[in-house]
């Protein structure tokens, strides 16, 4: 069962109360950004780059997806040229200079460089792309953080299983392997893997991502074991073979939303705390303490046994595949977005469903009167974010966090985005107040996005950029909102009002 000291933990740590009303009056801090804090930008590869099978490249598993099934989109788009950066990087790095960031975070299409997702077939034009957007990135003195998997394996490579092949672990490795190789003289901060959970459940669980597959409490599982296994062994290839030469970093991104229990009942406080292991322990767990969450593992093979299956659901770990992957971090890196109340589920109410939603034993939702942003699911709730990051300190103790995303979308590309300076200023208030009150070591934050992307399944209908691109304009050209000065505002003064004390 559950501890008691585990709960008695949850209890006194967590404010398990409504947020709303403890933050009802809360007032945007005056205090700054200390001197080393860094300020940057992320996109990814198939949201921006287009060119889908331009110059070499090989088709992934987001082409597939979209191109069989247009309907997936809610528009009907594809990133087939999205905002077409692989002619017009240069754009998005003037862009980038007018705000004034320090780093751009961005992903390699793994099949622009490997096609057919293996080393023995090297595309030299997809290689010099990179080349060439590290250059230009150097000459304007932005650094880089690259991300080589967000969420585009090659179709060949999926056509033989994709992260549910066991083989998918050296797949991915060689190709880290020859991407520090290529491109490590330029890269400050490697990113292994983006939101394994994105992968993992809405992949191969849901199947509302690519590559689709329908295995809700089994798949997923699968994959993230494999995820895990494959970021492991890429970051233990780094760690021995390029780190002393190249002097970066290398991680792994994992996103969370926060969960606030929506009562002081013990069982709703238990039942947030058990959600947010299973949202965000599952993948950090084993990388900072190794193993799954305790919690992740009763609660599996407790419902498996029930539901007839002959062992756990959830694949272990041997003793050697724990050693490979505790410890595989430089740094924590966070991607967060919103937040959500939970209320614990009857015992009888789950053993008939296998999710990896039902496992948790908890049911989640968000408040009618917070205010949705345009992607449906997105509740703007800033207290949520300091809450988050002062339970990772409680939980993985006092390690660095860099923030690797966070924004907020709307579904006109205005001008005059006043709502995304509002959550930027929000947002940020909260983390400095984490910084400030809560001792949490927070040294960057990453704005998701500078440009309006192709946003998944949303398409064109999200826009989440701090640029304007018109879709239906050739030229693709970038036109400033609002909130890109504002940022640019944040990175000069290091404060979120006109001053600071």
């Amino acid at each position: 069962m559950f501890s008691n000291l585990l709960v008695f933990f949850a209890i006194i740590v967590l404010s398990a109360c409504d947020g709303d009303d403890e933050f009802a009056n809360y007032t945007i801090t005056d205090r700054p950004f200390p001197p080393h804090f860094t300020f940057g930008v992320a996109t990814a590869a198939y949201q921006i780059e287009g060119a889908w099978d331009t110059d070499g490249k090989g088709e992934q598993v987001w082409d597939t997806f979209i191109h069989e099934k247009p309907d997936r989109v809610s528009d009907r788009t594809t990133g087939d040229v999205a905002s077409d950066s692989y002619h017009r990087y240069k754009d998005d790095v003037r862009c980038m200079k007018e705000v004034g960031v320090d780093y751009y975070r961005f992903s390699i299409a793994w099949s622009r460089i490997l096609p057919n997702g293996t080393v023995d077939n090297i595309n030299t034009e997809g290689v010099n792309y990179y080349l060439n957007v590290f250059k230009e990135l150097e000459a304007n003195g932005i650094e880089s953080m690259v991300t080589l998997y967000h969420w585009d394996i090659p179709t060949d490579l999926e056509k033989q299983g994709g992260w549910l092949n066991p083989k998918v672990v050296d797949w991915f490795t060689d190709y880290a392997r020859l991407c520090y190789t290529l491109f490590g003289k330029y890269v400050k901060v490697w990113v292994t893997i983006n939101e394994p959970k994105q992968i993992c459940h809405s992949g191969y669980g849901t199947g509302g991502y690519a590559p689709g597959v329908v295995s809700p409490g089994v798949g997923e599982y699968v994959c993230a074991r494999h995820v895990l296994l494959a970021h492991a062994k890429a970051w233990r290839v780094f760690d021995k073979e390029f780190r002393s030469a190249l002097g970066s970093r290398n991680t792994i991104v994992i996103d969370s939303d926060w969960y606030e229990p929506a009562t002081n009942k013990e069982e709703d406080v238990v039942a947030a705390e058990i959600k947010r292991q299973f949202v965000f322990g599952m993948y950090a767990h084993p990388v900072f303490k190794g193993d799954w969450p305790d919690q992740m593992i009763e609660n599996v093979g407790e419902i498996s046994r029930r539901q007839g299956f002959n062992q756990s659901r959830l694949p272990a770990f041997s003793e050697e595949e724990i050693a490979l992957v505790n410890g595989t971090y430089d740094f924590l890196a966070l991607n967060h977005y919103t937040t959500y109340m939970v209320t614990a589920v009857k015992g009888e109410e789950y053993p008939k469903v296998v999710s990896w939603d039902t496992d948790s034993k908890a049911r989640s939702y968000q408040k009618d009167e917070w205010q949705t942003a345009a992607i449906g699911w997105f509740r703007i709730v800033p207290w949520g974010f300091g809450k988050l990051l002062r339970w990772l300190k409680k939980t993985y103790g006092d390690i660095e966090i860099v923030i690797t995303e966070n924004g907020v979308s709307d579904t006109t590309g205005t001008l005059r985005d006043q709502h995304r300076i509002n959550y930027m200023k929000s947002y940020m208030s909260h983390l400095l107040d984490a910084m400030y009150d809560g001792g949490v070591r927070v040294t960057g934050y990453t704005a998701w996005s500078i440009i309006d992307n192709f946003e998944w399944t949303q398409g064109n209908n999200a826009k989440l950029g701090m640029y304007y691109v018109n879709m239906s304009d050739p030229l693709r050209p970038r036109i400033a909102k609002d909130s890109s000065k504002y940022y640019s505002h944040i990175i000069s003064s290091r404060c979120l009002l006109d001053s600071c004390q």
